[in-house]
């Protein structure tokens, strides 16, 4: 199983971003399915969740600005990111809780960088 995330880049003080993240490979469905953030020199922190059910969960700063969704038939997580602020500048992560035919994989993308201008 492999993922590959999209979408970071440079951004103005208010914008929007799309992060896109899909996981290929002997996937037979996937569970839950998130995003994180790291600064340099900081622990990576949760910014939102959706489980299989579609129950979306979100970081409190990033509440309202930020939506998480999933498309199963392509195996594929959402991060729509908009009212973008400096504080957003960070390293995002996907998280994918795959099920395959030999067990349930955790996979972690290599990560996205936003960089959000004041």
């Amino acid at each position: 199983v492999q993922l590959q995330a999209s979408g970071g880049g440079l951004v103005q003080a208010g914008g929007s971003l799309r992060l896109s993240c899909a996981a290929s490979g002997s996937i037979v469905s996937v569970n839950a399915m998130g995003w994180y953030r790291q600064v340099p020199g900081n622990q990576r922190e949760l910014v939102a969740h959706i489980s299989s059910s579609g129950r979306t969960t979100y970081k409190d700063s990033v509440k309202g600005r930020f939506t998480i969704s999933r498309d199963d038939a392509e195996n594929t997580v959402y991060l729509q990111m908009s009212s973008l602020i400096p504080e957003d500048t960070a390293v995002y992560y996907c998280h994918l809780q795959t099920v395959t035919k030999q067990g349930i994989i955790d996979k972690w993308g290599r990560g996205t960088l936003v960089t959000v201008s004041s």
